[in-house]
């Protein structure tokens, strides 16, 4: 009999652990959900940080230092991967004797991409499946703009995390974090993010013939990781509904879609040339159902 996989709930038990240890900061705990091997890419666009020495650097460098509260929207469950919709409440800097409030807060609206790997289940821990890779898709130029806003209070605050940056990754880590200010799609007004706009708005009216035209003739359109899906049944699936919060990280394009297939994710990778590849999650429950 082959083994099953996690189920829909220890999938998403995993997930959460992550913002459960980065809330009481644990730094051991929230290090260890990573599979041996496992990879963190945030925001995508920047280097990624590969293996358990590179991933406690991105922890004390940009999760322990700070208070991070996760405003949840929808999780996603395909296959073994979660797709996780949010806005992201971070808070840095010390608190005001007064008020009590952090220097600095931002709200950042942002997918969470966590693939996950099947692992023996630890009776005594409850530890299951593993991240094997974390992508987080947010607009670190927006981020700034927002952060530059709070004026004085910012300043302390934006030396503090230079600081950790060259203390924790050094110049070629500072470099890497600083790379996701580019991308195909990374200025407001750029070709990638009114393509990736044009193409969400063909979806939702149900126009294949300009769905093909927008995305590249090679281009690869898959439900979920790499289940082979096509333009015409995608589509299908999208008439008729409507997309919200397009965040455009690196080379990659994201967005939500609701339409009466369920509530979904399309993920689109940009080129200079147009979509290379675009991939749709839906929750397994509302596809199977």
């Amino acid at each position: 009999m082959m083994p099953m996989g996690p189920t829909r709930a220890e999938l998403l038990t995993a997930v959460e652990r992550s913002p459960q240890a980065a809330a009481v900061h644990d730094r051991d705990a929230w290090v260890g959900l990573f599979a041996d091997g496992g990879r963190i890419e945030d925001p995508v666009g920047s280097r990624p940080h590969r293996g358990p020495a590179e991933i406690a650097q991105f922890y004390d460098t940009f999760i322990g230092p700070r208070d991070i509260t996760f405003h949840r929207d929808v999780d996603i469950v395909a296959g073994s991967t979660v797709i996780r919709d949010l806005e992201l409440e971070v808070a840095m800097g010390a608190a005001d004797p007064g008020t009590g409030n952090a220097a600095v807060t931002m709200r950042i609206p942002a997918y969470l991409r966590y693939a996950l790997q099947d692992t023996e289940t630890d009776t005594e821990t409850g530890a299951g499946p593993r991240i094997a890779e974390l992508q987080a898709y947010w607009e670190l130029p927006a981020m700034v703009v927002q952060f530059v806003r709070n004026g004085t209070r910012a300043v302390p605050v934006g030396l503090q995390l230079a600081g950790d940056l060259l203390r924790n990754q050094g110049p070629v880590g500072a470099v890497g974090f600083a790379a996701g200010f580019r991308g195909v799609g990374a200025r407001p007004r750029s070709h990638g993010r009114r393509r990736f706009i044009r193409l969400l708005d063909d979806l939702c009216a149900g126009d294949e013939v300009s769905v093909r035209r927008t995305l590249r003739r090679d281009a690869r359109v898959q439900s979920g990781e790499s289940a082979p899906l096509g333009a015409s049944k995608l589509t299908a699936m999208t008439a008729g509904g409507s997309w919200r919060k397009v965040i455009v990280s690196g080379a990659s394009a994201v967005a939500g879609i609701d339409s009466e297939a369920g509530r979904a994710v399309l993920i689109a990778d940009l080129t200079p040339t147009g979509i290379r590849r675009v991939r749709y999650f839906v929750d397994d429950a509302a596809r199977d159902g």
